[in-house]
């Protein structure tokens, strides 16, 4: 029985190349136990790829890519094995879907402001029905010769600092946080050594994240212990995966590439049904 989970993939339905099908037969081609989709602000991935990961016998996870505002800049929490049904949860996506059609609106203004010629409907185009995100404008400054490949786009123009102040709308950590333990799922806070301090990592266990991406492309083997011992200290979950979005993007690697054992996943599962438990006898 495969005991290897990839818990951080994208698909088309935000950022990613492939679609949660094509995600599903590359989790089997690559004997994964299970999976998660975890696009940008969207559930819908889950859906489209959960008949074809159950045919497949791949355990398919629930799970979205939270993005939230965290002392004022972007911050990113992963939501795990949280209620799919509840509307609470689904009318929340819906407001973070229109967070990020604004603030694509305010990153094109501010490139057709440098003489950049781009139109929002472009942006929409290209994600083609997806969450709209940063590399989806990449992606069209590639087209159009402004940049060659996506680090320099970010570099050159789509970087928080090159964007300057945006207005956005994202929630803020601690709410997010609470409103995911509110549908009975795991927060966990995502790639922590590619953006955070240690005493900002601090500050997000202090706001209640029940665990840290452990395992990420971006944490070489000194920071997968660090991380892994103070999950051990505060008795957090751990968790992993290859933050798969199909292209050649630095940072980004092969699904099932950067994995993690399975009983870390059965540790997040036992954690949820306990609060599940506890919502249900709350209500």
């Amino acid at each position: 029985m495969p005991q290897k989970a990839d818990l951080h993939i994208h698909t088309i339905c935000s950022d990613g190349h492939l679609s949660p099908e094509e995600v599903i037969k590359l989790a089997e081609m690559k004997n994964l136990g299970a999976v998660s989709i975890t696009d940008h602000d969207t559930f819908e991935g889950y859906k489209i790829a959960k008949p074809f990961a159950d045919e497949a016998g791949i355990e398919l996870i629930p799970g979205v890519e939270v993005t939230t505002l965290f002392n004022g800049k972007e911050a990113h929490i992963l939501a795990y094995y949280f209620e799919t049904e509840t509307n609470y949860f689904g009318d929340f996506l819906k407001s973070q879907k229109s967070s990020r059609q604004t603030r694509i609106k305010g990153i094109v203004k501010t490139l057709n402001s440098k003489r950049i010629d781009i139109s929002y409907d472009e942006v929409w185009a290209e994600a083609d029905g997806g969450n709209l995100g940063r590399p989806h404008i990449a992606k069209i400054l590639i087209e159009k010769g402004y940049v060659s490949n996506f680090n320099e786009a970010f570099q050159l123009y789509l970087s928080n600092e090159k964007l300057g102040d945006i207005k956005n709308s994202y929630p803020d950590s601690e709410k997010a946080i609470q409103m995911i333990k509110n549908v009975g799922g795991a927060a966990i806070l995502a790639h922590p050594g590619k953006l955070y301090s240690e005493q900002e990592i601090e500050e997000f266990i202090e706001l209640g994240v029940d665990g840290l991406e452990c395992i990420h492309p971006s944490h070489n083997y000194r920071k997968q212990a660090f991380y892994s011992k103070l999950c051990d200290q505060r008795s957090l979950l751990k968790t992993g995966g290859s933050d798969y979005h199909g292209g050649i993007e630095a940072g980004h690697s092969n699904v099932g590439i950067v994995a993690i054992a399975k009983k870390n996943v059965e540790s997040m599962k036992r954690m949820t049904d306990q609060r599940k438990q506890t919502i249900l006898v709350k209500e």
